[in-house]
């Protein structure tokens, strides 16, 4: 008489029991801001920021030495997240409209800082937006002079210092946030659009400037 062995019913595929690295972090992350918003840095422990997360102490510490390395990391996303918005908004536009290139992103600078304001405050409590080695604002200026140069080498305006306005542009708008922000304003698109034509006004067409 034969005997056959039998083979174990292989089991079901299990979802895997932990979530990938980037998906844990991020949302770490965005445990801790919630807290940090809602209680301060300073109110807000370690604990807490890891139970809202839903994840073990240890957590924490595989990514971060403290709450201080976190706002480190809080602020590269803030900055990283403001770029992308504002890249896809220029990727919306025509490539070679740099009128409209430029008014978007000045225009949604205002809106995505007015939104966000509050995150901003907490990752930069003590980094200025003129401070030399503030990379946030660098990113930021560069993507604005890579508008101006282009308008520039296209010939839609024409100026002696593109960095220099580059510059007075971005301080500008961010100034100009900050005092809508202050003042409580509802209608920030409205305030937005005359930034906007304000700024513009510091790049006029090549006929403006002939000798």
């Amino acid at each position: 008489m034969d005997h056959k062995t039998t083979k174990p019913t292989p089991q079901a595929a299990k979802a895997p029991r932990t979530k990938p690295a980037e998906i844990r972090l991020n949302e770490l992350m965005t445990a801790a801001e919630k807290l940090f918003l809602a209680k301060g840095v300073e109110a807000t422990t370690i604990n807490e920021i890891v139970k809202e997360a839903q994840v073990a102490k240890g957590t924490f510490y595989h990514y971060f030495s403290s709450k201080n390395d976190m706002l480190v990391a809080l602020g590269e996303r803030y900055t990283a997240d403001f770029l992308a918005r504002l890249q896809k908004a220029l990727d919306a536009c025509p490539d070679h409209d740099w009128l409209q290139r430029l008014r978007t992103w000045i225009e949604v600078s205002v809106e995505v800082y007015a939104q966000t304001y509050r995150t901003h405050d907490i990752v930069y409590t003590n980094h200025h937006h003129h401070d030399r080695s503030n990379q946030a604002r660098n990113a930021l200026l560069d993507q604005m002079l890579d508008i101006i140069e282009g308008g520039q080498l296209a010939g839609t305006w024409r100026v002696e210092q593109p960095r220099v306005v580059a510059l007075l542009i971005y301080s500008g708008v961010h100034g100009a946030t900050d005092d809508i922000i202050a003042a409580k304003a509802n209608d920030r698109a409205r305030f937005a659009h005359q930034v906007a034509d304000a700024c513009l006004h510091m790049l006029p067409p090549p006929e403006k400037t002939a000798r």
